[in-house]
């Protein structure tokens, strides 16, 4: 009797047994349908056996195996394993999720499009320049490392053409006849991404990889990656996931972005999914940022990863703006804007230069409130403010999407002069426009850029120059080039510094960095202004001097006198419920579950910041621990306790190696 064990997504830790009619129809690797319940479920054979401790009567055949698809191969499958194990989530669950929606259904798959031409074994590569002194040293040091397993971390300042860096890698590895996968942390940036590749590489078969593609094409990139066809394989977060039968080289760019680490389902960090990937395919991995995550800068100083510095700008003569730091104690402000920034955007408008204007917050303002009575628009839903959008005068709440319209008058006194307080981007375009009538003010944001196509289209037009000033949220300072942005204004940069979050100087550092790298990336000079109250705070010293370095040393130390990560690692179990008191009461009884061993430290549940999200109440409890090993051992246990009863009224995931603590 042979037997096969499926994977399948249903939210248990086991894997199911059926029995296998043809002993060569089903291999390890295959996708199949199998009786489940009432119906057919595709799942995926992980292993075959000789037999199995249900009883044999009780055990159904496998229907039939699919076959349209390329098999898995079995170090994809260990991949699978591992990071269930790691995250602590259903293998069943991982594997299946990790398959585009079609190849989970038992719908036919679409057909291949037709192929335009016959693909070429060496790609040609079309560099834009000539590699400067720095990439070129950059490129031979990570050049050397083909073919075997080794990490490094690009630490190139924002303009100093990390992108050329991976380009000429990858020509590389395509001459040697192997795939290539680099990774983004936006979906915004991966059209100028594949316009830049593909201009590189005009006759390479390029596979785009993210959520945002329609079922059909998702499908047929993840086929092309699966059968080795595509040689380059560019994506977000999932496309570390794809099975890449010739994997050679990774680079994620951008690395320190939060997005790579996924938040709902299996929550794996991309970065961390693609430096065991890299180890266990035997070839180098590129972790390229302006502003490393103080991880990886902390694997650099313990020796883990390799450093290569990109210390100047690629375009001959630009360098780094200077940063002006603003104190808004001091400074005549007007309409939120301080005057010393307001004649800086005039100033670039006379002469024909474009500005941007960052503040992090959508919307025309984050709160609409009486000021007879104190009322102030919140959601039912969640603890949190709804949003007011001058767009079509709608209320929205940005945690879970519930939309209302303006009330007429306020609900608890009936005064009709209602306030909106506090700024957003649609707030700060409309308060441009009246200072500057004559300028081409462009909003991009998510409320503004719903669209990719409108997006690109909208960006194209601004790298032309058909815009003055700028005005956006983190879409805008991530990654683009606009030749002739000279100015970059940050307003609203405080609330971050206010953050309970350990991790808040970090990401507003990077955030200011990033804005900063927007402004002089060609021969004219740039500016940075940033508006505060808290002008002596040492991390806009640090950012004035650009000095990462400096910043990063500075907070690891704060992290391990604290007992943070990266000296420490942490797992949080989190709890959700309709009642506040129903989700404690799981965590606390959760938390005496198991006798936690002497190098694990469980802590009391407590609240979310933000309690109530869509109608439940969530709260969280913390395990920390000095030895990953330990930690694992102990989560090991802990989850399959969990699972085993799991409890009702209450949805529960744990997080391994948290980044949001919102």
């Amino acid at each position: 009797m042979r037997v096969l064990r499926v994977a399948l997504d249903v939210p248990v830790a086991k894997l199911f047994d059926y029995l296998d009619a043809d002993s060569a129809s089903a291999q390890a690797g295959d996708r199949v349908a199998v009786p489940f319940g009432a119906r057919l479920r595709v799942g995926v054979v992980l292993e075959a056996a000789a037999g199995s401790r249900v009883a044999a009567a009780k055990l159904k055949p496998v229907a039939r195996v699919l076959e349209d698809a390329p098999r898995l191969a079995p170090d994809w499958i260990e991949l699978m394993r591992f990071l269930a194990a790691y995250y602590q989530r259903p293998l069943g669950e991982t594997v299946i999720g990790a398959l585009p929606p079609r190849l989970r259904s038992l719908e036919p798959l679409p057909k291949a499009p037709a192929a335009a031409a016959q693909p070429v074994s060496t790609p040609r590569f079309v560099p834009r320049h000539e590699a400067n002194a720095a990439q070129a040293s950059a490129i031979e040091r990570i050049g050397g490392a083909l073919g075997a397993f080794q990490a490094f971390l690009l630490h190139g300042i924002t303009g100093s053409g990390k992108t050329e860096v991976y380009l000429r890698l990858i020509s590389r590895v395509l001459e040697r006849g192997g795939q290539a996968l680099a990774l983004v942390p936006e979906i915004s940036l991966t059209p100028q991404l594949e316009a830049r590749f593909r201009d590189a590489f005009p006759d390479a078969p390029i596979a785009v990889l993210h959520s945002a593609l329609n079922e059909r094409a998702r499908t047929h990139a993840w086929l092309a990656c699966a059968r080795g066809a595509a040689r380059i394989v560019l994506g977000t977060r999932l496309a570390v996931l794809a099975p890449l039968p010739r994997l050679a080289f990774i680079a994620v760019d951008e690395e320190h972005d939060a997005s790579f680490k996924q938040q709902e389902g299996l929550r794996y960090s991309a970065r961390d999914a693609a430096v065991l990937r890299a180890q266990r395919a035997g070839c180098p991995v590129v972790l390229g940022s302006a502003t490393p995550s103080l991880e990886t800068w902390q694997n650099c100083r313990a020796g883990r990863y390799v450093l290569a510095e990109l210390p100047e700008r690629a375009v001959p003569g630009a360098r780094l703006p200077e940063v002006r730091i603003l104190d808004l104690r001091q400074e005549s402000v007007e309409h939120g804007l301080a005057g010393t920034l307001t004649d800086a955007l005039r100033r670039r408008l006379q002469v024909g230069e474009q500005s941007l204007v960052f503040i992090n917050r959508r919307g025309y303002a984050p709160v609409l409130a009486c000021e007879a009575c104190g009322w102030a628009a919140g959601c039912a839903r969640c603890s949190a403010r709804l949003v007011f959008h001058s767009v079509g005068r709608r209320l929205r709440c940005h945690h879970c999407g519930a939309e209302h319209p303006v009330p007429r008058a306020c609900p608890t006194c009936g005064n009709v002069d209602l306030r909106a307080l506090g700024r957003g981007t649609q707030r700060v375009e409309e308060t441009l426009s009246a200072l500057f009538p004559a300028a081409r003010i462009v909003r991009i944001d998510r409320d503004s850029a719903r669209r990719r196509a409108e997006l690109a289209r909208t960006l194209e037009r601004i790298r032309r120059g058909e815009a003055d000033i700028l005005v956006g949220t983190q879409l805008l300072a991530k990654g683009h080039d606009f030749p002739g942005l000279t100015l970059s204004c940050v307003l609203n940069a405080d609330s971050a510094l206010l953050s309970t979050d350990y991790r808040a100087a970090e990401r507003l550092f990077a955030t200011l960095a990033q804005v900063a790298g927007r402004s002089g990336r060609r021969e004219q000079p740039g500016e940075v202004l940033v508006q505060t109250r808290y002008p002596a705070h040492p991390m806009f010293a640090a950012l004035a001097r650009h000095d990462y370095a400096g910043f990063a040393e500075s907070q690891l130390a704060e992290r391990k006198s604290a007992g943070f990560p990266p000296f420490v690692h942490e797992a949080a179990l989190r709890a959700e419920a309709r009642r506040l008191e129903t989700a404690m009461a799981f965590l606390r009884a959760a938390g005496r579950l198991l006798r936690a061993p002497r190098e694990v430290r469980i802590y009391d549940p407590v609240a979310h910041v933000v309690t109530r999200r869509a109608g439940y109440e969530r709260a969280q409890l913390l395990v920390q621990s000095w030895s990953r090993p330990a930690l694992q051992e102990f989560l090991r246990a802990w989850s399959e306790r969990l699972f085993a009863a799991p409890p009702k009224g209450v949805r529960w995931h744990l997080d391994v190696d948290p980044i949001e603590f919102d």
